[in-house]
């Protein structure tokens, strides 16, 4: 697993062992970058079920202005921390160990990106948009990127979020939410 583009380009980023994160492929990850090219440079973003924090690290490499990285597991934050390390991005990136649903609730900052790859079939991720849109952490026109398994239907989000466009690779699909005005 690699960095594909901008400062940190082909760098080599650790991963967890044993089959309880699966990191998204670099296909999807391709994809996903192609989607939101021109909304990362300058942002502010969140990776919220970090695991090794690829996207994360692929949004600051590519321009963004930080990130904040979170996971409930001390080892995958462990991991993350590592992989900052090793890309230089200490300094943008905020590595936060607890749970996701405690970090939206308590969270008083606003993000122009938001990364959610949780476990499939774990039910966080209907849970984090819904915790997202009633909290309302989303810059305005900030973009939500959700990556989950291609038959799971993902809930409409009511005003002022719309959901978009839905792109399948195979098993997974990468559902777009966009927060109007």
């Amino acid at each position: 697993m690699r960095v594909i583009t901008g400062t940190a380009r082909g760098r080599r980023l650790k991963e967890l062992p044993g089959m309880e994160t699966r990191p998204t492929t670099d296909k999807v990850k391709e994809s996903i970058f192609n989607i939101v090219q021109f909304d990362v440079e300058g942002r502010r973003v969140l990776d919220l079920f970090g695991g090794t924090g690829q996207l994360g690290i692929e949004a600051l490499s590519r321009g963004a202005e930080r990130c904040t990285f979170v996971d409930l597991r001390k080892e995958a934050a462990a991991v993350i921390r590592e992989n900052v390390k090793t890309c230089g991005f200490e300094a943008q990136a905020r590595v936060i160990q607890g749970d996701s649903m405690a970090f939206l609730t308590s969270c008083r900052e606003k993000f122009d990106l938001v990364f959610l790859d949780p476990p499939y079939a774990s039910g966080l991720l209907d849970k984090a948009l819904e915790a997202i849109s009633k909290i309302d952490i989303m810059s305005e026109n900030g973009i939500i990127v959700c990556e989950s398994a291609a038959e799971q239907v993902l809930p409409a989000l009511s005003a002022p979020y719309e959901k978009g466009r839905e792109y399948r690779y195979g098993k997974i699909k990468v559902t777009l939410y966009r927060r109007t005005v």
